[in-house]
């Protein structure tokens, strides 16, 4: 048989040699911005598995956009560098790398989560986040608002840390505006309540990130692909919903964005969602109806089958993994096999194969 999941795709002028990619997952490991040891044996673990796109974390553009005090950046060449062995790696094994360039904004600065407490003291590392307005998220403390000279300032360390990004080896930059981060807090009228340009309505609200989707589309080759992480919906009335990210889609891909990976949440805490398998799988496919863009789906995918039916079924373009890759690095791999797929391995590991 022939399955999606394993046919190659193909966007600007890169091939991902299948549409089983791994989701951007934080690990708390970096030190002041430098990953080291434990992200190469983690990233360099989905290479040896198979994966078509491996995506780094959330990796902040500039020291404040951290999620946490161990959180990587790539606000200098040390730490753009830093990455270039394991983006090797990874070709050497036939897959792709991409990294999500974000900003935590009023979520950041935070210890690891199994530390003790949450919130980062200036002792620890810790600073003082913004955000779009000076608004707390629940159980943080309230952040400053950003001055107009600021998100201008933060433009650019989003456009510096893409060219770092390619200068370092990355097949593809992924913005990260979801999961009530700081571009996601621009976005939702529950987070921002700015009466400037940057705020107010659809067109104000969208700004920031049209600005630094259209710095980086300006200055990065035209064959990197540059996809935009959004949270779909906020699941609250009032908010950040479908409607606005179909609308969103279309713009992005006027200004350059080749594909939405599509999430959800993560902006208001305590709102129920209905959390299931593929539960976010149907966001993915009305934007990709809606849109004509390219999209990816995450949430709780987690065996073959039902991987190839979201791709079969035209409901998105690849299907992004996360605690199931963490689970079995090796999961296309498997995900081949039992989808009757024949394809490579590393040679070290041809004697574990069960289809030949």
């Amino acid at each position: 048989m022939t399955s999606l999941l394993f046919t190659p795709l193909t966007i600007r002028g890169v091939e991902f040699k299948n549409r089983a990619w791994v989701s951007p997952m934080c690990q708390y490991s970096a030190v002041d911005g430098l990953v080291g040891e434990w992200h190469r044996a983690h990233l360099e673990s989905f290479a040896t598995g198979g994966a078509g796109l491996i995506m780094v974390e959330a990796t902040g553009v500039n020291p404040k956009g951290r999620i946490s005090v161990a959180c990587p950046g790539i606000w200098n060449n040390e730490l753009a560098s830093a990455f270039t062995p394991m983006v090797n790696f990874a070709h050497d094994m036939g897959s792709k790398m991409g990294i999500q360039l974000a900003h935590a904004g009023r979520k950041a600065s935070s210890m690891r989560p199994w530390d003790d407490h949450q919130n980062a003291s200036e002792a620890e590392g810790g600073w003082i986040a913004v955000a779009p307005s000076a608004i707390a998220f629940e159980g943080y403390p309230t952040p400053q608002e950003l001055t107009i000279e600021e998100i201008e300032a933060t433009i650019q360390d989003f456009i510096s840390a893409a060219k770092s990004a390619v200068a370092a080896g990355f097949d593809v930059l992924e913005i990260h505006s979801a999961h009530g981060y700081l571009l996601h807090e621009f976005l939702s009228p529950l987070s921002n309540l700015r009466i400037d340009k940057y705020g107010g309505n659809f067109e104000g609200r969208t700004r920031f990130l049209r600005e630094v989707v259209s710095g980086i589309r300006a200055v990065v080759p035209s064959t990197v692909p540059l996809f935009v992480r959004i949270s779909a919906t906020d699941w609250v009335d009032g908010g950040w919903d479908l409607a606005q990210s179909i609308e969103l889609a279309i713009i992005l891909a006027d200004l350059g964005v080749d594909l939405i990976d599509v999430s959800t949440g993560g902006n208001v805490p305590g709102v129920k969602i209905p959390v299931g398998p593929g539960y976010q799988v149907p966001f993915a496919d009305e934007i990709r109806k809606a849109s004509g863009v390219l999209t990816s789906s995450v949430g709780l995918i987690t065996d073959a089958a039902q991987a190839e039916d979201i791709l079969a079924s035209g409901k998105a373009d690849a299907v992004m993994l996360g605690r199931e890759m963490l689970r079995n690095p090796r999961w296309p791999l498997h995900a081949a096999e039992e989808l009757g797929e024949v394809i490579a391995w590393p040679l070290p590991y041809e004697r574990a194969r069960t289809l030949k």
